[in-house]
């Protein structure tokens, strides 16, 4: 049986890396911090006490670490433009008399909404969680959607099921948001293609999270919070 250490192991260990990324280290696995918020993690009264501790140490690091940012209105105004622009090329599919036009418009609101909808869903299954975010960030090539950086403070006082709740919403989102598209496609003229140009971008997208974001993204993060939530009911 796994022991939670003393509080005061807590503190030396939060005060240990809190110091370290003062002095300007990123690397928070190198510094054990996500080891030690495991542990924190299985006690909500952990959770709670240790929040601000920990929300401060993730902010410094990650600021330190990602320079390309933006404030959370300023994404949440972009990706709710980019939502309504694939809006209207629906519209534009469904009213014009051209194949070609209507089948480039609803791939392309296919691929938008896929995109924007994502971070959109992130923020709005946080907010509802009491999760709030910090900025929305851009820091690996593909794919090419914005991260959005919580607030870790309060997300480690979110329960578990919200956390991963929080997480799941964008990676269904992002799957819906084609179909959506797709559903537009019998009210068109667009030629087969296009529908099946949809249809082969939401499997790529649903073998994308098989192969990847199991292990490094949306779904990775899903899991650990179930089993978060597991361990907290077994404890009980």
């Amino acid at each position: 049986m796994n022991v939670p250490a003393p509080v005061e192991d807590y503190q030396d260990a939060f005060a240990r890396i809190e110091a370290a990324v003062a002095e300007g280290e990123t690397d928070l696995a190198a510094l054990g911090f996500w080891r030690l918020l495991s542990k924190v993690k299985r006690d909500p009264v952990l959770s709670s006490h240790w929040a601000d501790a920990a929300g401060r140490i993730d902010r410094v690091a990650f600021e330190a670490r990602v320079r390309l940012r933006f404030p959370i209105w300023f994404g949440n105004t972009v990706l709710v433009g980019a939502t309504a622009a694939g809006v209207a090329a629906v519209i534009i599919a469904v009213q014009t008399t051209s194949p070609m036009v209507a089948g480039l418009a609803l791939v392309f609101a296919a691929a938008d909404w896929s995109a924007s909808v994502h971070g959109l869903a992130h923020w709005l299954a946080g907010r509802a969680a009491r999760i709030r975010f910090t900025s929305y960030f851009f820091d690996r090539p593909f794919p090419p959607t914005p991260g959005l950086k919580t607030d870790y403070a309060t997300y480690l006082r979110a329960s578990p099921e919200a956390r991963a709740w929080m997480h799941a919403s964008g990676a269904i989102a992002s799957k819906i948001a084609p179909l959506a598209a797709l559903a537009f496609w019998p009210a068109t003229v667009a030629r087969v293609w296009a529908a099946l140009v949809i249809a082969a971008y939401t499997v790529v997208l649903i073998v994308f999270d098989v192969v990847y974001s199991v292990r490094y993204s949306d779904w990775k993060k899903v899991r650990r919070e179930l089993g978060v939530a597991r361990g907290r009911a077994a404890s009980r």
